[in-house]
C-alpha cells in the first residue's frame, strides 16, 4: 500500500511538473504568451487595465507585463544574450537607437500605422538612429518637460506664469520673499537633473549642436557654459535635502505644498495627484532665454512601441501593438498618464496641461537634448557632480572628454 501511494504521488508530481513547464507564465495549452517589456513604473496600472481589455477581446493571447528598474541597462544586457523581448514599450532615446542599429527591432517602414503618427516624432526617432529611410517602431505618446506649479499657491501669492528667464528668476525670488520655497529638487537620483538640463540645453546650445559636435566643429566648452551656470542658479532656490531626496519624495513633497514649483515632466502629474487628489497643478515650459519666441517646450517620444526582429509570435505581437494605438485606447492612456498622443487626431484635454497645447499648435517645440548624448556618457551623473561641486570649467572639460572617448570607440 505504501509503495502504491509513493507511486501515485510520484506520478502526480511528474504530471504537475509537465503541466507547469507546458504552461510557462500561466499560459494554457494553445495559448500564446507574449512578454510586454515596458519601462514606465508609473504606467504599470494603466497598462494592466489595457492588457485585461486586450485579453478579453483576444482570449487566445496572454500578455505578461515586465517592468523593471534600470530598464535601459536590462534591455542592452538582454541584447547581448540574444534575448530581446517580443514586444516593447521603450523610451525614444539612445537605447532605442542602439537596439535599432544592432538589428534587434522590426522595420515598420511599410506599416500603415506610421502614416498616423505626427511626422515630427518620426523625424526625432530617425535622427536618434541615424537612419532616415527606415522606422523601427511606432511612436505612441509624447511627453513634455515642464515646470509644474501649484495653482492655488500662485493665486494666493499673486504670481503669474513667466515667459522669460529673468521673469522666472524674479518669480523664484518673490516666492522666497513670501516665505515659501520656489522648488523642491530630488537630485539624489541623478536622472532627475535631466528636466531642467533638457529645458536649458535644448534651448541654448543651438539646433546644430550635435551635428557640429559630431563633426568636431564645436565643443561643450564653447556652448554649454550658460547651461551649466543656469543649472547652478536654479539650485539656489531649493532648500530641501537635494542630494538625499528621490523622485517619489519629490512628488509627495510638492503634492503636500512643500514647494510652489517642481521641475519635472508631465509624467509626474499622476503620482502627484495620487499623493494629494485635491491639488490644482499647472504646467509651463521653463523659459531658458529672455527671447519669448525663442523659448520652446521640450517634447519627445515618451513611448515607442516596437517588436523584436526575431519575435516568435509576430502576428500576435502586431495585434497587441495595433490594439494599443487604437484611438479609444490612446485616449484612455493619455488621459491616465497626462501625456500627449504621438498619433494624429487624438487630443489631450486635461486642464493641467491644456496651456501647453499652444506650443504644439505654434510649432514651438524641440526635442530632449539627452536623447542625443552617446550611451554610456552618463551626462546625468556629470551634471549631478557639477551641482555638488559647482565647478563649471571641470564640468565642461569632462563633458568634452567623455564625448570624445565614446565616439573614438564607435
Amino acid at each position: 500500500m505504501k509503495k502504491l501511494f509513493i507511486g501515485i504521488l510520484t506520478s502526480v508530481l511528474a504530471i504537475s511538473l509537465l503541466t507547469a513547464c507546458g504552461n510557462k507564465n500561466g499560459a494554457n495549452e494553445g495559448e500564446v504568451n507574449l512578454e510586454f517589456f515596458q519601462f514606465k513604473q508609473e504606467a504599470v496600472g494603466t497598462f494592466n487595465t489595457l492588457i485585461e481589455k486586450f485579453e478579453h477581446e483576444n482570449p487566445g493571447i496572454k500578455i505578461t507585463q515586465n517592468n523593471v528598474p534600470e530598464s535601459d541597462t536590462v534591455l542592452l544586457s538582454r541584447l547581448t544574450q540574444n534575448d530581446v523581448p517580443e514586444i516593447m514599450s521603450i523610451n525614444g532615446n539612445v537605447t532605442y537607437g542602439e537596439l535599432a542599429r544592432a538589428g534587434a527591432l522590426r522595420d515598420f517602414s511599410e506599416d500603415a500605422n506610421v502614416n498616423r503618427v505626427i511626422p515630427s516624432y518620426i523625424d526625432m526617432l530617425q535622427m536618434i538612429v541615424g537612419d532616415y529611410e527606415q522606422v523601427f517602431g511606432i511612436p505612441h505618446s509624447a511627453n513634455a518637460n515642464t515646470v509644474l506649479y501649484n495653482k492655488s499657491m500662485f493665486e494666493e501669492l499673486g504670481l503669474e506664469v513667466p515667459e522669460t528667464w529673468d521673469e522666472f528668476i524674479a518669480l523664484a525670488e518673490k516666492i522666497e520673499s513670501a516665505g515659501e520655497t520656489p522648488f523642491y529638487s530630488t537630485y539624489g537620483e541623478s536622472w532627475t537633473v535631466l528636466p531642467p538640463l533638457n529645458a536649458l540645453a535644448s534651448n541654448l546650445h543651438g539646433d546644430d549642436f550635435f551635428e557640429k559636435r559630431n563633426m568636431g566643429e564645436t565643443t561643450f566648452t564653447e556652448r554649454y557654459r550658460e547651461v551649466a551656470e543656469k543649472m547652478l542658479t536654479l539650485l539656489e532656490f531649493t532648500d530641501n535635502d537635494v542630494f538625499g531626496s528621490n523622485y517619489h519624495q519629490g512628488n509627495t513633497a510638492f503634492a503636500n505644498g512643500e514647494s510652489v514649483m517642481y521641475m519635472q515632466g508631465v509624467w509626474a502629474i499622476g503620482p502627484i495627484r495620487e499623493a494629494n487628489p485635491d491639488i490644482e497643478v499647472g504646467a509651463f515650459a521653463l523659459p531658458a532665454t529672455n527671447n519669448v519666441e525663442a523659448n520652446r517646450l521640450i517634447s519627445g517620444v515618451d513611448i515607442v512601441l516596437t517588436i523584436s526582429s526575431n519575435a516568435k509570435h509576430p502576428e500576435e505581437a502586431q495585434k497587441f501593438l495595433e490594439f494599443l494605438v487604437r484611438e479609444d485606447n490612446m485616449e484612455f492612456y493619455i488621459e491616465e498618464q497626462k501625456l500627449f498622443s504621438a498619433i494624429d487626431g487624438v487630443f489631450q484635454e486635461d486642464s493641467t496641461v491644456i496651456d501647453l497645447l499652444a506650443y504644439f499648435e505654434e510649432g514651438r517645440i524641440t526635442s530632449f537634448a539627452d536623447h542625443y548624448y552617446p550611451g554610456g556618457m552618463g551626462v546625468d551623473n556629470l551634471v549631478q557632480e557639477l551641482l555638488i561641486d559647482g565647478n563649471v570649467d571641470k564640468f565642461l572639460e569632462t563633458m568634452d572628454t567623455e564625448w570624445d572617448k565614446i565616439k573614438a570607440r564607435q
